[in-house]
């Protein structure tokens, strides 16, 4: 599982041309699913998300979580997290888990952040989305699971 956390001050998601999403201010997280993923993956991002902290203190260093600073969540599935660009000039897809697979666990991660206290928006999964993120630092962080448990 992969999942680009940016932090902003606002976020927002179209489809077809009507904003269907948005935050004023918290994360944004464009969230991938490869084919080993599993609930449990799924369960340790949710809480290394929550716990992440990447809002600045008084002395402007990153020492507050979005849970004691407060703020939405914006949520967007990204299959091209896993994209393979080691070949060629077209990215190749094989390494995203199968649509059925990653949106059952892009819900159960949503849900995992909800139950956490957050306010959850999303994407709509499979759809083209325009994704407006306006970051703020910029604060870009790439989490990937498989990295971060060897």
């Amino acid at each position: 599982m992969r999942v680009l956390l940016q932090r902003c001050y606002e976020a927002s998601v179209r489809v077809e041309g009507e904003i269907i999403s948005e935050i004023a201010g918290g994360l944004c997280l464009l969230v991938g699913f490869t084919h080993s993923d599993t609930e449990e993956t799924v369960e340790y991002m949710a809480k290394k998300i929550i716990g992440l902290r990447v809002f600045e203190d008084e002395s402007e260093k990153m020492n507050i979580s979005l849970a004691e600073r407060g703020g939405a969540i914006l949520s967007v599935s990204q299959f091209t997290l896993y994209a393979d660009v080691s070949r060629g000039k077209r990215p190749s897809f094989t390494k995203s888990a199968p649509g059925e697979k990653a949106e059952g666990l892009y819900n159960l991660f949503n849900n995992k952040l909800s139950d956490a206290g957050f306010i959850v928006e999303t994407g709509v999964f499979g759809a083209f989305m325009d994704v407006k993120i306006v970051n703020n630092g910029p604060v870009t962080i790439m989490l990937d699971s498989e990295e971060m448990r060897k």
